[in-house]
């Protein structure tokens, strides 16, 4: 077991069920292929740190994928709005022994093995450590210790959730990451020329 324990909470890739807002604009089938896209290069990148990997699903461990192909543990996540998983996933970690928790999100494309390694080397400073995404809220979160009061009361998946997560960390040393973008919706979509080029994808089609 290592001391450092890296998450990553993923939805079941299901057709209509992830990345309905980018399926707004370019329909379930093309969405779900971006999704799993955005999980095999986020399994790619995460599992060249060395660290403990633990994914987390959110309807049902799913056998034969490309997590338990990188040497992922995997779980799922508990019931509840997505910070109450959230904490009940960093309560789980500290209660296991690990001194350093990040948890990172699926859906970004210029996310690097450095920059997992330097939010963990931020730790060793700092008692929070956290990604920006250029949305308003966040890809990246890290701690040392739990702090339970981050996850309540929370505008999850809106412009507002890193300001009202840093209004939290006031009384905190912080380390903020560079953002990145989150892909969400087709804007988002837009700004990813690798994805686009890697899955064929005409913005003007659309």
């Amino acid at each position: 077991m290592q001391t450092s324990l890296l998450m990553v909470f993923v939805r079941n890739p299901q057709l209509g069920a992830v990345k309905t807002r980018l399926a707004a604009t370019v329909g379930d089938e093309l969405a779900l292929e971006i999704y799993m896209e955005l999980m095999r290069y986020t399994a790619e990148v995460t599992q060249k740190v060395l660290v403990d990997k633990k994914v987390l699903y959110s309807k049902k461990i799913e056998e034969n994928d490309v997590w338990g192909k990188m040497n992922f543990s995997k779980e799922l996540q508990t019931t509840g709005d997505l910070g109450q998983r959230m904490e009940k996933a960093f309560t789980t970690a500290f209660e296991q022994g690990y001194k350093k928790v990040l948890i990172v999100g699926s859906d970004l494309y210029k996310l690097k093995a450095s920059h997992i390694e330097k939010a963990l080397q931020q730790l060793d400073e700092k008692e929070v450590v956290i990604g920006p995404a250029q949305d308003g809220g966040y890809y990246l979160l890290g701690f040392k210790k739990n702090i339970p009061e981050l996850f309540c009361s929370k505008s999850w998946g809106t412009s507002k959730l890193l300001k009202e997560t840093l209004n939290d960390l006031k009384t905190k040393s912080i380390a903020l990451m560079e953002p990145l973008n989150d892909i969400d919706d087709f804007e988002d979509l837009k700004k990813e020329t690798k994805l686009l080029k890697k899955l064929n994808i005409d913005v003007e089609t659309y």
